[in-house]
């Protein structure tokens, strides 16, 4: 099969297409044909990336962890997955990812595909919209009413942010550049604060919740802008125990986890048309370089992904 390869720590330059032996399942995993993965481009930078779940280093292993595919194979002990099912799925990051024609998955990530998704579609929803979720609801416990702001809103988590934040009933303030803001307003927000020509903090007071995508100057400048008891969700720099101390606020830093049951509910919300996934570009496996080259530049719209097998294509 074909597959993308990382080829020693660094950038995008690393990345290598080339041939790698077909993998097949062990006892309780499951064989996915790939049709589409999504592109983490900070990945190339995770310690994780290049280790196994034993700590030990991982050579030359497989980016990407967003996929959406059909079922090929299924180890010994898999029941409840049958071959020839459509899935999407977040994988674990010290596995191998989905960079490449066949991948290996648990049935603990692996969900039914959304109907109303095609596999590209699909496979960028769900890294972007677990951390989504997991921040709002197992972290920031958002509810009905409250006010939310959301740093970076037009990228990969922010869409799906603003989205699950407004179809949770809280009021939504997102910061964009002025190319995304009528695009953020279909998905939701109810304010939109230009970044280029304002402050945030000079806008907003009393959040609830400010969940940040970006880190330093502007997660520094966001504790300000909650109220006394509110929370700061983080994804990139781990916040300060001591500013949080200082402002009388809450704060979580966190890893996304794969997730079954939340992906089902994930996608039962889009086939009932309450969010949609938003992709940026579309690059062919054979120019991932390119593809991250693109994703490590930032200011995307939505998800950048991977097609690696077209639709309806034949073995």
């Amino acid at each position: 099969m074909k597959a993308i390869h990382i080829h020693g720590r660094g950038g995008p330059e690393t990345l290598v297409y080339e041939e790698a032996p077909k993998p097949h399942p062990a006892q309780g995993e499951v064989l996915v044909r790939v049709y589409a993965a999504g592109v983490i481009a900070p990945e190339l930078t995770w310690d994780t990336t290049y280790q196994t779940d034993a700590g030990q280093k991982r050579a030359f292993p497989v980016p990407g962890h967003d996929m959406s595919g059909v079922v090929e194979e299924v180890g010994p002990g898999v029941t409840d997955i049958r071959v020839g099912s459509e899935v999407y799925a977040l994988t674990a990051f010290e596995r191998d990812g989905s960079a490449a024609e066949y991948i290996i998955a648990l049935p603990s990530e692996l969900a039914p595909k959304p109907r109303s998704l095609d596999h590209r579609q699909a496979a960028s929803v769900p890294l972007a919209a677990l951390t989504a979720w997991q921040a709002f609801f197992d972290h920031a416990k958002l509810s009905a009413g409250q006010t939310v702001l959301i740093h970076g809103a037009a990228g990969g988590v922010g869409v799906f942010a603003v989205q699950l934040a407004h179809w949770a009933g809280a009021h939504v303030i997102a910061t964009a550049s002025p190319r995304n803001h009528d695009f953020l307003r279909e998905l939701g927000a109810d304010e939109i604060i230009d970044y280029t020509s304002a402050r945030f903090e000079d806008v907003v007071h009393d959040a609830d919740i400010v969940l940040d995508t970006i880190g330093g100057d502007t997660q520094e400048r966001s504790w300000s802008v909650l109220k006394k008891g509110g929370m700061l969700v983080a994804l990139v720099t781990p916040p300060s125990t001591e500013q949080a101390q200082a402002h009388g606020v809450r704060y979580a830093w966190f890893v996304v986890e794969p997730s079954r049951e939340q992906l089902i509910r994930i996608g039962q919300l889009i086939d009932a048309g309450q969010m949609k996934p938003i992709i940026d570009t579309v690059f062919p496996l054979a120019q991932a370089r390119e593809a991250y080259e693109q994703g490590t530049k930032g200011h995307t719209r939505g998800k950048i992904v991977l097609r690696v097998h077209d639709e309806g294509e034949e073995e």
